[in-house]
């Protein structure tokens, strides 16, 4: 399937590419995106030429932060409707479980989850394409954005106990540095934030029941004109599972409220299997894990949910015909 975001994800674009030496207005052409998506923050753009040319826009300016530069630019209000949802909420927790249920509204390719144990709770994000490949820059603007929200509320001397990164790290740590205010951690197996669960509990001073009533019901109109399928929602929930090992159909079943019977009916429905949407979600993954060559296969296997290496190993060479050895000594990456 195709994913799209709101034209607002490419807030501050053109600024970042102008200070990097680009010229913003070529690379949209490359990347086959209209000028006039700069105009009106409200345009569906697929999600998949946003990634494209933001990748494309830190090769060409030899920057490996290009994401992060664009996440220290950003406002609150670049959030569109999930800045209502982050308003109208008594607490962080319930904003940050609120965004979860509409991210859609804002970006369909965007997934999030949250997890919590032992007194933290970890902030998963998980860019979802219909290609193989990572998108290695989106991903660091969403984990910026995020931070930038959090930090909003909570206050500049907030602190998380960790920024976590799947990919290498970059060349530089400088913007890096800058945007979180302490070091990130990399090679993890996730994109996103760890923090104390009781910095969530903060009030938010914005909230007003009345309107948050009011707001609640309108983008409950906005989701169900949105008409996501049930094999949108067992897409997310794979991609998001998958690198916890606790990825399957009856845990999905789970997280949806039903049976696994349940689940297998509707997508049949949607002329779809979990095993057709499991291995999509694998071929989406893979490429941002093995093109890291500090990341061990072995790791590789685990994070993809596979039982063995060698069971990894026949699935790829199925898939892409090809060794995982001989596609990374084809990227450059060696063995």
């Amino acid at each position: 399937m195709s994913y799209y975001l709101r034209s607002a994800s490419l807030t501050n674009y053109v600024e970042v590419a102008r200070a990097v030496g680009l010229d913003p207005h070529q690379q949209l052409r490359a990347a086959r995106i209209s000028r006039d998506v700069l105009l009106d923050p409200d345009i569906r753009i697929p999600a998949a030429l946003v990634g494209r040319l933001l990748d494309a826009s830190a090769r060409a300016a030899r920057v490996d932060d290009f994401g992060l530069r664009m996440a220290e630019l950003r406002q609150f209000s670049n959030l569109g409707p999930l800045a209502f949802v982050v308003r109208e909420q008594p607490t962080l927790r319930r904003a940050l479980e609120s965004m979860v249920r509409y991210m859609g509204l804002q970006n369909e390719s965007l997934a999030m989850r949250m997890e919590e144990a032992e007194g933290l709770v970890m902030i998963r994000l998980q860019i979802l394409s219909e290609q193989p490949g990572a998108f290695r820059q989106a991903t660091d603007l969403a984990v910026g954005v995020m931070y930038r929200m959090l930090s909003l509320f909570l206050g500049a001397s907030w602190r998380p106990r960790g920024i976590c990164f799947t990919h290498a790290a970059p060349a530089s740590l400088a913007t890096c540095t800058r945007v979180f205010g302490m070091p990130a951690l990399f090679n993890q197996d996730f994109d996103g934030i760890v923090c104390a669960a009781r910095d969530l509990e903060a009030p938010l001073p914005s909230y007003d029941p009345v309107m948050a009533g009011q707001v609640k019901r309108y983008l409950g109109t906005l989701l169900a004109q949105a008409n996501t399928t049930t094999s949108d929602k067992v897409r997310k929930l794979v991609y998001l599972l998958l690198s916890t090992g606790a990825c399957s159909v009856d845990r999905v079943a789970q997280h949806l409220g039903v049976d696994r019977r349940t689940v297998h009916r509707r997508l049949a429905q949607d002329d779809t299997t979990y095993s057709e949407i499991l291995n999509q979600a694998r071929a989406g993954l893979v490429m941002g894990y093995i093109e890291n060559p500090e990341r061990p296969l072995s790791e590789v296997a685990t994070l993809l949910g596979f039982s063995s290496l060698s069971a990894f190993s026949r699935w790829f060479s199925g898939e892409f015909g090809c060794s995982v050895t001989k596609w990374r000594a084809q990227q450059g990456g060696g063995s």
